[in-house]
């Protein structure tokens, strides 16, 4: 893997959090507008309906358009592609905010768009931000700096829910909506500010079709991270309904309210916090893949255990402590898997292995979405949980049956360990002259 340049290395620190300071205050605002549509839309329209087809819009992007929005990553400037991605975002808010402000109710056809294009920027953004952090910090501390900015995602999950609760209750939903705005001008200035390296495939000529081949072609090549990767889509399928039913978990099983339901979501997100932490200051492992599987058993069991409590307040204590358990685990999972994928391929190609990857991890959750309702009113949501916490369960099981998978950090390590040792050797050998 290629390094940063030196230049970038002697100011790496300032520059990351500057970058990792603007993706907290642009997260956080977009989060907060996010909260906000899907509030006003159980307010105004009371269907489940809706609000699946809002999760689905949510999740299609991500499936459909990853394979070809790698390429275009590899090949077009990183800063600016961020820039016009948050910019794209703030339009359609006013766009929605002036609709708000002239009619009683906002256009449910407008919504859904808006929703879309976030969706979109937002498929665009993630591996974009992936493929740029192996270039702004030194190899050794790409785990550290992947838990930080988990960290910061969890933070905006905690913060986002409770602070869009208050302001949805204070202010006018068309003018809630700017906040979209202000979260874009404050990121992109902060953008501005920060120095984003080049990488080589920068400004090459796109073929999207070989190009998408290509990723999958270097996914498939490298058999353990492929296996990894399917395991990781079976476990996305197996977990996707137990995710979207949480609400409904907490306010029909256990007899809870809205309030509870929102209790539930931050206490996951407070134990992401207290795992992006730990990793953000401790993650230097020389085998990744343990605490990954570690991650594996820990959300298996909680969830799992979740299905069997009593439908009573005590229930719901266990309940929350099992989810801020889980939501402890979950950065070990996808933060530690990101620092590995980061450092098995270079910088120029990232782009389009990850948008593959990403689709691929993905592609299962709306099928997993389609059958979660219309199963859990056949059995109960509380089984849901139950098959949920088994199916992960078993694909930790599997991960570590198969060498490849469960030595994969081990063989990874070696090869860097391999390079850096081939490097060093060139600038320390020095042939001797020949006189003539």
């Amino acid at each position: 893997m290629e390094n940063p340049p030196s230049f970038e290395l002697k100011n790496w620190r300032k520059n990351f959090y500057l970058f990792l300071s603007g993706q907290f205050l642009s997260g956080i605002t977009s989060m907060l507008v996010q909260y906000s549509i899907i509030w006003y839309l159980t307010k105004a329209t009371g269907s489940a309906t809706i609000l699946s087809f809002a999760t689905l819009l949510g999740m299609i992007p991500m499936v459909v358009l990853s394979p070809f929005v790698g390429p275009l990553i590899d090949r077009w400037n990183k800063k600016t592609l961020l820039i016009i991605t948050d910019i794209i975002v703030a339009i359609f808010a006013v766009f929605l905010s002036i609709a708000g402000t002239i009619s009683a109710d906002f256009p449910l056809w407008l919504v859904f768009v808006s929703l879309f294009i976030r969706s979109v920027a937002q498929t665009f953004q993630m591996p974009t931000i992936q493929s740029i952090l192996p270039t702004m910090v030194p190899e050794s501390e790409i785990t550290r700096v992947n838990g930080q900015l988990g960290t910061v995602q969890s933070a905006n999950f905690i913060i986002a829910p409770a602070l869009g609760a208050f302001l949805f209750s204070i202010i006018p939903m068309n003018l809630l909506i700017l906040f979209d705005v202000l979260g874009a001008f404050l990121g992109v200035g902060m953008l501005l500010l920060v120095t984003i390296p080049q990488v080589v495939s920068e400004g090459e000529k796109v073929h999207l079709l070989t190009d998408s081949k290509f990723g999958l072609q270097k996914l498939l090549e490298n058999k353990g991270l492929w296996y990894i990767t399917i395991i990781g889509a079976v476990f996305t399928l197996i977990f996707m309904p137990a995710a979207s039913l949480y609400p409904l978990m907490t306010m029909d099983y256990f007899n809870g309210t809205v309030g509870q339901a929102g209790l539930i979501e931050v206490i996951y997100s407070v134990g992401m916090l207290g795992g992006g932490a730990i990793i953000g200051i401790f993650g230097k492992w020389k085998d990744r893949m343990k605490p990954i599987l570690a991650a594996y058993g820990l959300i298996g069991i909680t969830i799992g255990l979740s299905g069997y409590l009593p439908g009573n307040s005590r229930g719901f204590i266990l309940f929350v402590g099992l989810n801020a358990i889980a939501g402890f685990a979950t950065p070990f999972f996808n933060t530690l898997l990101m620092a590995m994928i980061q450092q098995s391929y270079e910088p120029k190609y990232l782009g389009r292995i990850l948008g593959v990857l990403n689709s691929l991890m993905s592609i299962t959750g709306p099928v997993g979405l389609i059958f979660a309702g219309p199963l859990a009113d056949k059995i109960g949501v509380e089984k849901i949980f139950i098959i949920a916490g088994v199916g992960t369960l078993i694909c930790g099981v599997i991960t570590f049956l198969i060498p490849a998978t469960r030595n994969y950090d081990k063989a990874l390590q070696e090869k860097l360990a391999t390079k850096k040792y081939k490097k060093r050797s060139r600038f320390l050998y020095r042939p001797p002259k020949v006189r003539p």
